[in-house]
């Protein structure tokens, strides 16, 4: 059995071939397509395992390599660099280390979500991109208006009173240009978002642990559909605790000499899960009334920010055992 350990970049990747005795086989640099792999995987005529770790390509990488050789396993970056920390740090160093903890099965693996998973992810994050994109845009006609000494009395400045009167009030060309501009790229963005609202309103439908997250005061489709693509089986969570701390929604802990101090939640886990559940309890806290009293309790010790913070840490664990036990969620 060889042990290959794989340190990739956008382009290229480094990796180091060991034996089962721990020997350096082959080290080298290798260009980022099928035929560079396989070049070097056929010389263990497929019993090999490979890890890589969970960068930004690691998809194409995993689905590339997987029918090559036996197994291949997806480290988890900062636990890997917590095990196998070193002063001197080369990419030949990290594609030897990763494939010396992979023989001596020490990899912190990551989770491989199914393709159909990821898709959704993609999808969902595709939708966020356009969103904020838009904000932005309808930022910058807040600040045209604010510019010319302008206030508008629409709830929504973007729905229809409000886009009429955008289109009636005088200003200088060069601010009438930038204004019709800003409000054309809106337009084109509505037009893009609005099919993609629609497939995942789709999709929700037709999957019941949809239904479930969306009996929860504040969560919709969008927000049920994407816990669900960045948590994906909940079985693979022992506890609600281990949830939570995926999320990066726990708190962080400094022991020493017998003495425990919490500091900020960790923020080391799916940051699309963490934003999405901070979304939804700032909802949550204005529909619920066990919400919004736990909400209030908070804010007024700790402020709102670390309100938010702790209702959705709670709203997780909440979603955890209705997702266990396939129920819906009662006030």
């Amino acid at each position: 059995m060889d042990y290959y350990g794989i340190d990739i970049h956008k382009k290229y990747s480094t990796y180091t071939r060991v034996n089962e005795k721990g020997k350096i086989m082959e080290q080298g640099k290798i260009d980022n397509n099928v035929q560079e792999f396989q070049s070097i995987l056929n010389c263990s005529d497929g019993r090999a395992k490979v890890v890589i770790e969970a960068t930004s390509n690691w998809y194409y990488i995993h689905d590339m390599i997987e029918s090559m050789v036996e197994e291949v396993v997806v480290a988890h970056p900062l636990r890997t660099k917590a095990i196998a920390s070193a002063k001197v740090k080369t990419d030949k160093i990290d594609a030897t280390t990763l494939a010396q903890l992979l023989r001596a099965d020490l990899i912190p693996q990551s989770y491989i979500p199914p393709i159909e998973i990821r898709e959704l992810r993609e999808l969902l994050r595709y939708r966020a991109s356009l969103v904020r994109i838009r904000t932005k845009v309808k930022n910058k006609v807040h600040a045209i208006l604010i510019k010319n000494g302008l206030n508008h009395p629409f709830s929504d400045l973007f729905g229809k009173q409000g886009r009429s009167w955008l289109s009636g009030i005088e200003l200088a060309p060069v601010y009438r240009l930038s204004l019709d501009g800003y409000l054309s790229l809106i337009d084109y963005l509505n037009e893009q978002i609005k099919p993609i609202t629609q497939q995942i309103d789709n999709q929700a439908k037709k999957d019941p642990r949809a239904e479930i997250l969306e009996s929860i005061p504040g969560i919709g489709h969008y927000s049920a559909m994407m816990i669900i693509s960045e948590i994906g089986d909940i079985h693979r969570f022992p506890t609600a605790a281990n949830l939570v701390s995926y999320a990066g929604l726990n708190p962080a802990v400094h022991s020493s000499g017998g003495v425990t101090r919490y500091g900020r939640i960790s923020k080391q886990g799916s940051s699309w899960l963490r934003w999405i559940l901070i979304e939804v309890a700032s909802i949550a806290s204005r529909h619920s009334e066990k919400f919004r009293i736990f909400h209030k309790r908070i804010a007024f010790k700790h402020g709102i920010k670390t309100a938010n913070i702790a209702l959705a840490r709670k709203i997780l664990s909440i979603m955890y055992y209705l997702l266990l036990r396939e129920e819906s969620y009662r006030e």
